[in-house]
């Protein structure tokens, strides 16, 4: 089963999108596999990280954004090397082992689709196998 999903994106964000594969793994049936979440975009990424604390994220994004200034050098006509450097980094799909039905997340995991050069109308998938 496989399931398409449209997101609005702001700049730069990185959206909760878990309880979107939760509700897919229920959907499919499937008691015990994996969940893959998909993304099919160049300068948009798909990562797990802490549900917790909201500073996280705005850390991880200050992070890159220090790790990944815009430069004078890069060559890419369209001025969003700094979002293909983000998006290469945190990849563009996890799989997340399903049991008994549900996502086998730890305790303060989440999904997040990260958004890295919006606003956009985005899309991801999730299989569930």
């Amino acid at each position: 089963m496989i399931k398409k999903f449209d997101i609005n994106t702001p700049r730069e964000a990185f959206i909760n999108i878990t309880q979107s594969a939760s509700k897919t793994v229920e959907e499919s049936g499937i008691t015990d596999g994996v969940c893959i979440v998909y993304c099919p975009h160049t300068t948009a990424g798909i990562t797990i990280n802490e549900n917790a604390d909201p500073d996280v994220v705005h850390d991880l994004l200050l992070a890159l954004d220090k790790t990944f200034p815009d430069r004078p050098e890069f060559r890419h006509m369209e001025g969003n090397s700094t979002a293909h450097l983000k998006a290469s980094v945190i990849g563009s799909s996890v799989t997340v082992i399903v049991e008994n039905g549900r996502l086998v997340l730890g305790t303060w995991q989440d999904i997040y689709f990260c958004e890295f050069d919006g606003p956009r109308n985005r899309r991801y998938f999730i299989k569930v196998i």
